[in-house]
């Protein structure tokens, strides 16, 4: 497999956190070879991956991510946007976004994170850290094929930061938004398109009500009984049940609304 870019350190596979460290503890490494490996693209400026996977946590001495990542942010925004107006001239504004939304959003980049084990070379004092990591994980893999969970999930904000961080990192070393985005586009895949875009319950519940007219409203008592409820026309129609997220029982009310409700017309 050859990297792109050879340029740059090629005898410190290994390259300490930018900036003096005065902490205690000796400072963790990243493995500078085994990341490039999974980008398929070598540095020039090794010490700008390091910074792309310095949690903010781990040493206020250190350079951590937080810039990098409002850079990748941005460019992975423009990338995947001149990929989708380039790839669907026909379609609108509203759908473009929807497209770009889909595949730039916390879990799908989290899952960008985990599948390519991005997150294991995080330098990071999370205490935390292993079990929300372990529990994505886990879900992730009851359906790997699955590109989004629509808010079911639990996602840690971090795992996304890395890939955005990455990106920025990236870019800043090449200044080349195609040859982010031919290092970037392998990693996201698969790539939500048109034909696999799916809506989430609650939007799909509002089209088909007002498509045919029928007034819909909602009973919320998730914070004393964890229960959320659909109606249409004053009749209950959907029902939602979570312990621990609302977001999730108003998920479940509106895909239970919409198959019991519009699965009889």
């Amino acid at each position: 497999m050859n990297l792109v870019s050879f340029e740059g350190n090629k005898d410190n596979t290994k390259i300490n956190g930018s900036g003096p460290v005065t902490s205690a503890e000796p400072v963790q490494p990243l493995d500078i070879e085994c990341v490039e490996k999974i980008l398929n693209y070598r540095f020039k400026n090794k010490s700008l991956l390091v910074q792309a996977f310095t949690d903010p946590s781990y040493d206020e001495k250190c350079v951590s991510y937080e810039r990098l990542e409002f850079l990748g942010d941005t460019i992975l925004s423009m990338v995947i946007t001149n990929e989708f107006y380039n790839l669907y001239p026909k379609e609108s504004p509203g759908s473009l976004t929807n497209l770009r939304a889909a595949n730039v959003d916390t879990e799908k980049l989290a899952r960008v994170a985990v599948k390519h084990n991005l997150h294991r070379y995080l330098r990071h004092k999370k205490p935390l850290f292993d079990d929300q990591v372990l529990e994505f994980v886990k879900a992730v893999k009851k359906d790997p094929t699955l590109p989004h969970s629509h808010g079911l999930l639990t996602v840690p904000k971090f795992l996304a930061d890395i890939v955005e961080s990455t990106i920025g990192a990236l870019f800043m070393d090449c200044n080349s938004t195609d040859t982010v985005w031919k290092v970037v586009k392998p990693l996201l895949e698969p790539i939500i398109h048109l034909d696999k875009l799916e809506k989430h319950p609650m939007t799909e519940l509002n089209e088909k009500c007002q498509k045919k007219k029928l007034t819909l409203t909602t009973k919320d008592t998730w914070e004393e009984t964890k229960n959320f409820f659909f109606f249409i026309e004053d009749k209950m129609v959907g029902h939602g049940y979570h312990p621990v997220k609302k977001e999730t029982a108003k998920y479940l009310a509106a895909k239970n609304a919409i198959d019991t409700f519009f699965g009889d017309l």
